[in-house]
């Protein structure tokens, strides 16, 4: 293994060592002693030249860096660093904690597996070029085209045809058999007529029909060759990869996650570096933290400066196995706090509806993975316990406060969640953002889907992403430049969506005040809450049809 560099710490000032090392998943700040490590950490890699080269501040070129405080056997406290997965275009740079993988067996298997990956690829591309498969497309549509528009004229012809013959029937004798008999052959005809074009039309689209459906079952193909071969190359770079204990003992990675496989970039992470490393100089792992340095990745979720916990999909197997044998302290899990039991707010009530103003910290539903049941429904139905129906007809955040919407029977809930699901509701937010927004106002379209990595995290994905839209308003900027206070109106309903938009570069580039999962949480000279407030609430009222705006004054 490559030699990593022990940092040791020493000074007056030097934060106490915890009791037990914290656990890398524990969602609250990190112990004292690995932040002021990660400081200094911070402080000197801005003058080496493999930080500098990396291009952390260019768009999406930010990473995350680890720390570990280690024991050495003598009582000193040192620091040791780590990278994510590559750093300005190397696995590994003198004095980081080495990858768990081989850099060079790494490289040979993907320069290996590079050709065929490559053709399978160009060969898809050479499938999706408009010469090839806009052409077939083009003219089967323009064959369809032109027969709907054959069958319109014929469908057309015999429906003049039929009003003649039924205007005809109308005035035949009772005897006229003849005649009827003469008009039903007619029918028949037409009949014959339009099943012949059909046919004719049919086989005339096969031959184009049968093109298109074989370049469709092609490039089917070539995609399900294509990721298997991803697939293949995957198994033999975890296969090449071994986790080693603080015993010593070594664990293929593709074990450790049997009978399923490891997750792309599993191991890669900074943390089992540290870990491994650590094991292997013969130290003992005191307290961890990772912080992320430089620009927002383009998915957001990440802020300069922040720390997070390891990540559950990559970490949650390998960690824990390197951490077998030493005292770990559970992690802390975020959680509501416990709200002393108190009236609610009522800012608008009528025989059919109630509005409260909910307060920060209180759910709007009772959660499945949390102990705490209290929430704004719960009280909701103690306080109506004739009411009927879901009751809320939409939601706010845990911290988020604001105006929250009730119905007190089903009718009126299914009247007021049609105005929801056709977006004719208007909803105003009030917002204060760290830092100063360019421009006065605007609109952000960014699509927005859950990071399977770190729920309930929202990422931005333009793919696989649900369409959500937000306009804003600057009202104020702190002198100085500190802070902004907007105006905030959703058009759309998603998850997080106004805290997202905020925060990533594509939208305002500022994370709203005290957002502990899109910016840095309250404590962290965020002030003691989220600062986003749903303000206004506008509708048609589902009884008297009039204009309902309701309203809930910040409080900051």
């Amino acid at each position: 293994m490559p030699h990593a560099d022990v940092t040791w710490l020493d000074g007056p000032d030097l934060p106490p060592a915890p009791a037990r090392l914290p656990s890398p998943f524990d969602e609250g700040p990190p112990a004292a002693l690995a932040v002021a490590a990660m400081a200094a950490l911070r402080a000197r890699a801005a003058a080496w030249p493999e930080v500098h080269a990396a291009g952390l501040d260019a768009p999406g070129g930010g990473k995350m860096f680890g720390v570990l405080v280690v024991r050495a056997g003598d009582g000193r406290l040192g620091a040791l660093r780590a990278f994510s997965g590559t750093l300005a275009g190397a696995w590994h740079h003198p004095g980081w904690c080495p990858p768990l993988h081989d850099p060079a067996t790494h490289d040979a298997i993907l320069t290996a597996g590079a050709p065929r990956m490559q053709h399978l690829t160009a060969v898809l591309a050479a499938l999706d070029h408009p010469r090839c498969h806009a052409a077939l497309a083009g003219a089967l549509a323009a064959v369809d085209a032109t027969d709907a528009a054959a069958l319109a004229a014929l469908d057309a012809r015999h429906q003049v045809a039929r009003a003649d013959r039924h205007q005809q029937r109308a005035g035949l004798l009772p005897d006229d058999d003849a005649a009827r008999h003469r008009l039903a052959q007619a029918s028949r005809a037409d009949t014959v007529e339009r099943r012949r074009l059909l046919a004719a039309q049919a086989a005339a689209r096969a031959p184009l029909a049968a093109a298109v459906a074989r370049w469709q079952r092609r490039r089917r193909a070539l995609e399900l060759l294509r990721a298997a071969w991803s697939r293949h190359l995957q198994r033999a770079l975890h296969d090449a990869v071994v986790v080693r204990d603080r015993a010593g003992a070594a664990t293929p990675l593709r074990a450790l996650f049997a009978p399923g496989e490891p997750a792309t970039g599993a191991g890669e992470c900074a943390a089992p570096r540290l870990l491994a490393a650590a094991f292997a100089l013969g130290l003992t792992p005191v307290a961890l933290a990772e912080q992320w340095w430089g620009a927002p990745p383009a998915t957001g979720a990440r802020v300069d400066g922040a720390f997070y916990p390891a990540c559950a999909r990559k970490c949650g197997v390998i960690v824990p196995h390197l951490l077998r044998g030493l005292d770990v302290a559970p992690a802390r899990r975020f959680a509501p706090p416990v709200l002393a039991p108190a009236p609610l707010e009522v800012v608008y009530e009528d025989a059919w509806l109630i509005a409260i103003s909910k307060p920060v910290g209180l759910l709007s539903v009772p959660a499945r993975d949390l102990a705490i049941r209290d929430s704004a429904l719960v009280r909701l139905r103690a306080r109506l316990p004739d009411a009927t129906g879901p009751l809320l007809v939409h939601r706010l955040d845990l911290d988020t406060s604001g105006v929250l919407l009730a119905c007190k029977d089903l009718d009126t809930y299914r009247r007021v969640q049609a105005q929801f699901a056709d977006r004719t509701v208007g909803k105003r937010y009030l917002a204060v953002v760290a830092g100063v927004v360019a421009g006065d106002e605007g609109q952000i379209e960014l699509p927005l889907r859950v990071d399977l990595d770190d729920r309930p995290r929202q990422i931005v994905d333009p793919v696989h992403g649900r369409a959500a839209i937000t306009s804003w308003r600057v009202l104020a900027r702190a002198r100085g430049g500190a802070t902004t206070r907007l105006e905030l109106r959703p058009h759309t309903g998603r998850t997080h969506q106004l805290r997202v938009h905020c925060a990533h570069p594509s939208g305002l580039g500022a994370p709203i005040v005290g957002d502990r999962l899109y910016g840095h949480a309250p404590g962290h000279g965020e002030g003691d809450r989220l600062l986003l407030h749903a303000e206004e609430l506008a509708l048609t009222h589902p009884h008297t049809g009039a204009r309902l705006v309701i309203t809930a004054p910040a409080s900051f």
